[in-house]
């Protein structure tokens, strides 16, 4: 059996159209950011925790778990606390550059594999009006960077260079790619 080790309905929308049967069973780790801790390391160890933390009570089971942050300069945006906290990731990136980091971990026992894919995000200036218009439609809740690039906040994005489903938070052609390679040594 697969096993999503997440609650988003993004993710689980996405693997359907990779495997046709799998559960979903999310992982409850602590998320916090350590001190001095780079963005791409924390997201491969929140991956690979979410993973393990399944992997250990299903250990003949694949699991599939991901984990994605946004990145503004050298500051990691993670989930929004409320609504103040998105306003202000939002302010942060309005009319810059930033990053969005997906970490990916396939685990079956002590197997493992993954990979970590980036994309550079540009967001127009953004007005006030514009971030509350937003904010009161709370997509933002639950979504690194407050923001979810599928959704209303389409709009402020101004180009992207990368993967489009990194930003989704779910790289579609890693994780197939993992897939293969799992299947391939089993």
């Amino acid at each position: 059996m697969i096993i999503l080790a997440s609650q988003s309905p993004r993710r689980k929308e996405l693997l359907a159209e990779l495997v046709s049967e799998f559960a979903v069973i999310p992982a409850d780790i602590d998320e916090s950011v350590r001190p001095n801790e780079a963005a791409i390391p924390y997201v491969q160890r929140m991956a690979a925790e979410k993973a393990a933390a399944i992997a250990q009570t299903y250990p003949e089971d694949l699991v599939i778990a991901s984990d994605t942050t946004v990145v503004v300069g050298e500051e990691i945006l993670g989930k929004p606390v409320d609504r103040k906290d998105a306003r202000s990731m939002l302010r942060k990136m309005s009319g810059r550059t930033h990053w969005v980091h997906t970490a990916v971990v396939l685990q079956k026992g002590k197997q493992q594999r993954q990979a970590v894919v980036s994309t550079e995000v540009v967001f127009r200036p953004l007005t006030d009006q514009e971030i509350d218009k937003y904010l009161v439609l709370d997509e933002y809740q639950d979504k690194a960077g407050a923001y979810g690039i599928q959704g209303a906040a389409k709009i402020f994005v101004s180009s992207i260079n990368g993967d489009f489903y990194t930003i989704v938070g779910f790289p579609v052609a890693a994780v197939y790619q993992l897939l293969q390679e799992f299947t391939e040594e089993e």
